[in-house]
């Protein structure tokens, strides 16, 4: 495990797991959210998105955490990636984290609320596209995760 890449919807605790295996790993946690949007919440475009991923995983090794919904392109990270971790936690509990955070957008709302029914199917087809030889590994309950993260941790060849 050298390159990872978590996934999945707002509220989730992409950030969070990203920063303990991080530290269980020793990998370097890049949080994606920083590189994608302006200070005015603009978002990049598909070709700069592109531009900023190759310069991100050219690095022998990384985490790099971000869902980032409609806008998102992410063939350029899981062709890249060893290791996919997509977090498909309850609506109920990524809705109460967003909703405890910040306030967000009526756009941010939609993707959340109909992230397994729209989103996740995307999601798992890139995968399926990207990075078929990648471990992948969909944790849903926060029992998976802590299993996850305590379970032995081992470098790709």
């Amino acid at each position: 495990m050298n390159r990872v890449v978590v996934l999945g919807r707002g509220g989730a605790g992409k950030s969070t797991f990203a920063v303990r295996l991080g530290a269980v790993t020793g990998l370097p946690v890049d949080e994606l959210d920083k590189h994608f949007w302006s200070a005015d919440l603009t978002p990049l475009t598909g070709d700069q998105w592109e531009i900023v991923q190759q310069r991100l995983t050219v690095a022998d090794s990384w985490i790099l955490d971000g869902d980032l919904g409609p806008y998102d392109v992410l063939g350029t990270r899981l062709g890249a990636a060893d290791t996919v971790v997509v977090l498909d936690f309850a609506l109920w509990r990524c809705a109460w984290r967003a909703a405890r955070r910040s306030r967000e957008n009526l756009v941010f709302w939609r993707w959340l609320i109909g992230y397994r029914r729209r989103s996740l199917p995307v999601v798992m087809a890139a995968i399926a596209e990207h990075a078929p030889a990648a471990d992948i590994h969909v944790l849903r309950t926060q029992r998976q995760v802590d299993e996850f993260l305590s379970g032995p941790m081992t470098p790709a060849p």
